[in-house]
């Protein structure tokens, strides 16, 4: 098996044949071509690296808010990924350690260099130097290829929905210009919500593609328009989303977008019939707003502040309880691997030894680790002094 196959294997065989592929792969290294097993070890290494080195290579505006980041590898080919999956980015922002999972909004089948989208964000921390700052030639450790957000051929139909808002476009076009350069036979309905049209991210592509001979349909939904606006206006709700797909039967539906629109997307389709098994959504990182959220304890507005000591340390810090604990722990040089912020891969999973914290729906932490006192501190606000176990 050569090793440009591995892309198309990894898409074919899908999730739960990747395991196959893996030791196939290795096999076939092992047995013809008789080399040492700390080869294959190094080969799957390649395939799903810890970090990577990356630099910029360039700075693409796309709108006045957004600019995309073309990265290029420094210490040897980045790892293939499916088109719809994110990396984490590592960067050290006015001394403080930090990382953001980013999508990848260029497609595997243009490989040599991955795409990242960034989407200025109000009070936005790395998202602010990102667009303001960060220039050609940067170099940053990214994480290897992350998340399940991307068409299952297995378990999905062939006949996608994708329901975007702002930035939310950027795990599409990454699918889109993927099946569109391989040619795959999936028929696709971009419908992308945004404010206003000047907002509206890769629009002259977009354009470009689905005035094509192809897979591909796309409606626009301004929520904000401008007073001579011709096209469709409004929110996804159920009517705009009827109106535009009409029959749901057969279609497998993906969301992706902040986070307001997660609650109108999910009871829309709900209203629609769509069953849970046909629904796909993106991890969204914390809310903008936490004290918002159904379930947050009245009592606290979010500007309190508490104590936190990690064991093994000498000195407490305070934190605000509005906050996500992993946020407060980096400012205070705290640094504790993480991946998707959204409190869901657990890679930043740390032990609760005294004190409370709130955590919300979007925190999927096992049953196990709940009894035993584990919490996702990307999806964590302190309720009181606490003290935890990195």
């Amino acid at each position: 098996m050569e090793l440009k196959d591995v892309s198309d294997v990894i898409y074919d065989l899908g999730q739960a044949g990747l395991v196959i592929g893996r030791k196939i792969l290795a096999r076939s290294f092992a047995d013809e071509r008789r080399v040492e097993p700390e080869l294959v070890s190094r080969l799957m290494g390649r395939l799903h690296p810890g970090r990577m080195q990356a630099e910029i290579a360039e700075v693409i505006q796309e709108t006045e808010s957004t600019r995309t980041l073309r990265l290029a590898p420094t210490d040897g080919p980045f790892a293939p990924f499916r088109a719809g999956q994110f990396i984490n980015l590592f960067l050290t922002v006015d001394g403080v350690a930090t990382s953001r999972p980013y999508t990848i909004s260029s497609p595997p089948s243009r490989p040599g260099y991955i795409d990242i989208t960034v989407r200025g964000m109000p009070d936005g921390f790395v998202s602010a130097y990102l667009l303001g700052q960060a220039k050609t030639g940067d170099r940053f450790d990214i994480s290897g290829p992350a998340g399940f957000f991307y068409h299952e051929p297995l378990s999905d139909t062939n006949d996608l929905v994708f329901l975007a808002g702002g930035s939310g476009v950027t795990p599409f076009i990454s699918i889109i210009r993927d099946a569109l350069d391989m040619n795959r036979d999936i028929a696709m309905h971009l419908i992308y919500g945004s404010r206003i049209p000047e907002d509206i991210i890769f629009a002259e592509e977009i354009a470009g593609l689905a005035c094509g001979d192809n897979n591909l349909k796309v409606d626009i939904v301004i929520s904000e328009p401008p007073e001579d606006y011709q096209g469709m206006c409004g929110m996804l709700d159920t009517g705009v989303i009827r109106s535009l797909v009409g029959e749901v039967r057969g279609k497998t539906f993906y969301m992706c977008g902040p986070h307001a629109m997660y609650g109108l997307c999910q009871s829309s389709l709900d209203n629609l019939g769509v069953p849970p098994e046909r629904v796909k959504r993106e991890l969204s990182g914390p809310p903008p707003d936490i004290t918002a959220v159904e379930g947050w304890p009245e009592k606290f507005k979010g500007n309190e502040q508490f104590k936190v000591k990690v064991e093994g340390k000498r000195n407490r810090f305070t934190v605000r309880c509005g906050e996500p604990l992993l946020n407060s722990l980096e400012r205070n040089k705290v640094t504790i691997d993480s991946l998707c912020r959204s409190g869901e891969c657990g890679l930043c999973r740390t032990r609760l030894l005294e004190g409370e914290v709130y955590m919300p729906p979007g925190a999927t932490v096992r049953r196990s680790d709940l009894a035993f006192g584990y919490i996702h501190p990307c999806l964590s606000y302190p309720m009181s002094d606490i003290t935890i176990r990195l």
